[in-house]
């Protein structure tokens, strides 16, 4: 037993003398070594290896067990040439520990913590493209050459956590003349090791210029590294802006190149107003209030060397559903790509809402052409929509190409379904120059007049097809003012149908009694003027349409004329000339003597009044200064047969 004990004896004294020296040697440690002593030199170093200027005002402090831990009090680093005397980098406090005996035994790298407090950084590009972070770059591409690979620390690395409290990171860029600030930084991680999950949580409120955007960002997930295969991923990704709540997954992507991430997400449901007002802009009006106030958005999104992109898009917006795909591409262009395909939609509730004048007759807001955002835009794609509900006219089978470049926004194809017929157009808006152009070239074919007129007007007074063309172009910053300076042409034709509430024969026949001193004929029902074609085309001058082969048949009768139509203020004002053909077949108490009456005169009528509603009677006056002109001239003709009677015989004498 007494000689088994020696050995232990003597490992003891050993373990108790090392114990004994580390004691010794921090107790000197302490005593003979001040760190601040090292900061000018640590100062001088800086500057010869960067050129920068470092301050550090505050302490400098170094512990050696059991934690080998350095402290740094406030520190600032000067900006380069160039850039102002704003520090690069500044910050109040940063500290880092690492467990001292696992380091000298087995090489093993286990850091406590690591923490950075108040952290200022203030990245620049002046208006030659130069950073003011460059020149550091350049400075780590001079650092000496890595040690052999036998010389290199092959321990492991753990970390119990990392803390970024309270910084601020501002991004300015002369050249584009932009602007990012992060304000109240915070990020903290738990245990970092071989395999283990990174926890991470942070956020900060941001600021971006000349948006001028501002709102807050918060983030929590779990970072996956695999260092053999230089892959980093992300699970339980939770991330909320400005308050807009995100869910998303990262796919294991390498960080040793380009990055190339898969993102799979999904956004709670947000209003798009709420959101605006976070953000800083001034949120959207609309015609109904409830409009925007939930939005879903979710989606695969992928970043290639081509493209950003997301291939199964999902959005909502309240009750409407879209899925398609959208890119960017990762060019000087920029390229928005997008393909949507859309079930129904009002696009009535999100117009401009009515002003209270215009809601009590006064005039309608104007529709404001959005130039900016076409200037800014540069976008290929095309939507399809299953319903879609616009003004109160009901279209369905949309499709929409969409194509802006360069300011230059064009909207074709446009076609679809319109109450039994068919629509087609050509929209292009130029907004390139000061003023925007706009230029539409329209169709449509086979659509009922009397649906139409019911969507447009809330009236059912009229029946039949319409089939027209449209080909014009106005300038001006909103469309009323587009409208009074519409310039172009129009054709119109109306296909078997009937004016109703308006009966043209009866009136033709009230007109005539009237002027005769006859009684009055009772009307027949239903009040009707039935067409089999009308006919018209024009140009349009300053908004008005003005018409000079107008063409009608009747059952009964043909009408031709002239006038015009004024497109701002819906007015119509209309000349015609009636010739009856032949005895209508609903006229039985007809007289002869009035179907001579009417067989053999021209009638004029006048047609005005509001477009939705136009009046539709004889021209009264032009009818009297019609017969007074017969009457004269069968006057004139009796006086001149006497007279040439009288000649007659003078000359046989």
């Amino acid at each position: 037993m007494q000689s088994g004990g020696r050995p232990v004896k003597k490992l003891l004294y050993v373990i108790f003398g090392i114990v004994a020296i580390l004691v010794i040697a921090a107790v000197s440690f302490y005593v003979l070594f001040d760190p601040n002593d090292f900061r000018d030199r640590i100062a001088g170093e800086v500057q010869r290896t960067t050129g920068r200027e470092l301050v550090i005002e505050g302490d400098l402090q170094v512990s050696l067990f059991p934690w080998l831990a350095i402290e740094l009090g406030e520190t600032r680093l000067g900006n380069a040439p160039g850039f102002g005397d704003e520090p690069f980098a500044s910050f109040d406090k940063v500290r880092l520990s690492v467990r001292l005996l696992p380091l000298l035994i087995r090489r093993e790298v286990s850091v406590g913590v690591a923490e950075l407090d108040g952290m200022r950084l203030n990245l620049a590009v002046d208006a030659t493209g130069r950073s003011n972070w460059q020149d550091l770059l350049e400075a780590g591409e001079a650092a000496p050459a890595e040690a052999p690979e036998d010389e290199r620390t092959t321990g492991s690395l753990e970390i119990n956590s990392i803390g970024i409290n309270d910084a601020n990171l501002a991004y300015t860029d002369a050249q584009l003349g932009e602007r990012y600030l992060l304000t109240d930084f915070n990020l903290t991680t738990g245990g970092i090791g071989a395999g283990k999950p990174l926890a991470i949580t942070g956020g900060f409120d941001f600021e971006l210029q000349p948006a001028d955007l501002r709102g807050t960002f918060e983030l929590s997930a779990d970072l996956v590294f695999d260092t053999a295969a230089q892959t980093v991923g992300m699970n339980n990704l939770d991330i909320e802006v400005a308050g807009v709540e995100i869910g998303a997954q990262v796919e294991p992507f390498t960080y040793a190149g380009d990055l190339m991430p898969v993102v799979a997400f999904e956004t709670g449901a947000f209003s798009l107003k709420s959101l605006m007002q976070a953000l800083g802009m001034e949120p959207l009006e609309t015609a109904d209030p409830d409009a925007l106030g939930k939005v879903m958005l979710g989606g695969t999104a992928r970043v290639t060397p081509q493209a950003i992109g997301i291939d199964d898009l999902r959005l909502r917006v309240d009750d409407t559903t879209f899925a398609g795909k959208v890119s960017v591409a990762r060019d000087a262009a920029g390229t928005i790509s997008a393909d949507l395909a859309g079930d129904a939609i009002d696009l009535t509730r999100y117009m401009a809402p009515a002003t209270e004048g215009a809601a009590e007759g006064g005039e309608a807001v104007p529709v404001e052409i959005p130039a900016d955002l076409i200037r800014a835009f540069n976008l290929r794609g095309e939507l399809t929509l299953d319903e879609a509900r616009l003004s109160g006219l009901e279209f369905t089978g949309v499709k929409l190409g969409v194509n802006a470049r360069d300011g230059n926004l064009r909207m074709h194809p446009i076609t679809a379904q319109l109450y039994g017929g068919s629509y087609e157009g050509d929209v292009r808006i130029d907004a390139s120059g000061d003023t925007p152009v706009l230029s539409v070239n329209e169709k449509v074919q086979g659509v009922d007049l009397g649906s139409l007129a019911m969507a447009m007007f809330d009236q059912q007074n009229i029946s039949g097809d319409i089939n027209g063309t449209f080909t014009l172009s106005g300038r001006g910053a909103d469309l009323g003012v587009v409208q009074k300076s519409l310039r172009g042409n129009m054709a119109f034709e109306l296909v078997d149908g009937a004016w109703e509430g308006t009966d043209v024969w009866y009136q033709l026949r009230r007109a005539r009694a009237v002027l005769k001193k006859e009684p009055v004929p009772e009307p027949q029902t239903p009040v009707r003027t039935k067409f089999s074609t009308v006919r018209l085309t024009g140009p349009v001058r300053d908004g008005v349409f003005t018409n000079e082969d107008l063409f009608a048949e009747l059952p009964f009768m043909q009408l031709t004329g002239n006038g015009s139509v004024d497109l701002v203020a819906a007015e119509i004002d209309y000349a015609l000339s009636a010739r009856v053909l032949k005895k209508p077949e609903f006229a039985g108490d007809m007289t002869a003597d009035e179907l001579d009456d009417f067989t053999e005169a021209v009638i004029p009528l006048r047609v005005d009044g509001p477009l939705a509603a136009p009046s539709i009677k004889p021209d009264v006056e032009g009818m009297l200064r019609q017969e007074v002109e017969e009457k004269r001239q069968e006057a004139e003709d009796k006086v001149k047969e006497k007279l040439e009677d009288k000649l007659k015989d003078i000359f046989k004498r």
